[in-house]
């Protein structure tokens, strides 16, 4: 299959593109239905001898080009109508019945706050050129009204989550007019696999009440439907967290599938570089160094434990906290002692042979670094962070 991408520089393009020659290319094989020869990429500097090309040979079109900030009204109708007449129009001359995807906007439907849009007019007269083409030559368009696109794109242009990101990364300056007011965002990863789905003919169908996609089998559009509303003064909130979480490690909630978990994503890729590094606390003495890596709020806290030759650690235990010692360097015994029935129990374990060994709640544990001459690593979990006015942790020889 060859594919056209047009707009293949923008947001959307790129990431598009990027991602259908991880296809190309075998570096993804999560799409194995999915087969690629070609990808051919229109922009702003291509030609249309390049246009005709690529018209002639596709066998499937991703239409994405477009313009929604322009310097001036009459460039809507250029960006968004007269460009996608062309686009048909070539695909025409060649006879080419090839299927069409259209990325157009939720500003489309002009109910609620984009009744006066003109984006949103020009958007819609796209689709009308793409349903009246299809009409006419029975190749399958596919009219996709995206909301609001969340991912890595120019700050204080046209993507309120890319400004506030940019902004909280750089430490620069921004305003949140009204914190109550929600965004419908669309990631850009869901995007791109929706439109493998579109690929391999899972396309979700839908129509529109106002601005409400309503799914439905026969609908005339398409849609992602993973989709996520949020308030601004939720996506900043989640900003500061993010923006502090080298100084207090806490990781904020991020279930599978989250708007947190993407935009932290999104927030990492406006970092500067020289933040990439970040410094941790190493409580160090004479045995060794503790350093607590990563807080969550709810699975506890990892941390790295380094001994050095010969030097026995721990030698407590706890009511309720448990732990999980997986040494990953060195050659180390672990003792466990029941508070109760006296039953103890050792583990040798070595970063020859990585294993996890729990320390369980009522039991005295201690770790000692066998060797005389190398330290020893160990990564500790506990199910808890750490907390030194309550630190359920009690002196006791094993």
């Amino acid at each position: 299959m060859n594919i056209l991408v047009t707009g293949a520089k923008g947001m959307v393009g790129t990431a598009l593109v990027n991602n259908l020659k991880n296809i190309r290319d075998g570096k993804n094989r999560t799409r194995p239905n999915i087969h690629i020869d070609k990808i051919y990429k229109y922009d702003l500097a291509s030609t249309p001898a390049e246009l005709e090309d690529y018209c002639a040979k596709a066998d499937f079109v991703f239409h994405l080009a477009g313009v929604n900030r322009p310097e001036r009204v009459e460039d809507f109708q250029a960006g968004n109508v007269d460009l996608t007449a062309q686009l048909l129009d070539c695909l025409k001359r060649h006879g080419n019945p090839a299927p069409v995807m259209l990325s157009s906007s939720i500003q489309a439907t002009l109910a609620g706050r984009f009744a006066g849009s003109e984006y949103g007019r020009s958007k819609l007269a796209g689709e009308e050129l793409f349903f009246s083409y299809s009409r006419e030559t029975g190749a399958p368009v596919y009219v996709y009204r995206f909301p609001n696109l969340m991912g890595h794109s120019r700050p204080n242009y046209n993507s309120a989550v890319s400004t506030f990101c940019w902004a909280v990364a750089n430490d620069e300056p921004f305003t949140v007019n009204d914190r109550s007011t929600e965004l419908e965002l669309l990631y850009i990863d869901d995007l791109v696999e929706g439109m493998f789905d579109l690929l391999e003919g899972k396309e979700r169908r839908c129509e529109f009440d106002g601005t409400e996609t309503i799914l439905q089998a026969d609908g005339r559009y398409c849609c992602v439907p993973v989709t996520h509303k949020v308030t601004l003064g939720e996506i900043v909130d989640l900003l500061a967290a993010f923006k502090t979480q080298p100084e207090t490690l806490l990781m904020p909630k991020m279930p599978d599938g989250s708007f947190a978990k993407k935009l932290f994503s999104l927030y990492l890729t406006y970092l500067p570089a020289e933040q990439f590094k970040y410094p941790l606390k190493m409580n160090v003495d004479d045995r060794g160094s503790f350093t607590e890596l990563l807080h969550t709020l709810d699975c506890g806290q990892v941390s790295v434990n380094i001994s050095r030759p010969g030097v026995t650690k721990g030698q407590h235990w706890h009511n309720s906290k448990w732990e999980l010692f997986i040494v990953v360097h060195g050659t180390a015994l672990i003792r466990e002692r029941n508070l109760h029935t006296g039953e103890t129990v050792e583990f040798r374990v070595s970063g020859e042979k990585i294993e996890a060994v729990r320390m369980i709640p009522g039991w005295t544990h201690s770790i000692i670094n066998l060797s005389d001459t190398e330290e020893l690593v160990t990564v500790m979990t506990c199910n808890e962070v750490f907390d030194p006015s309550r630190p359920d942790t009690f002196f006791e020889p094993v």
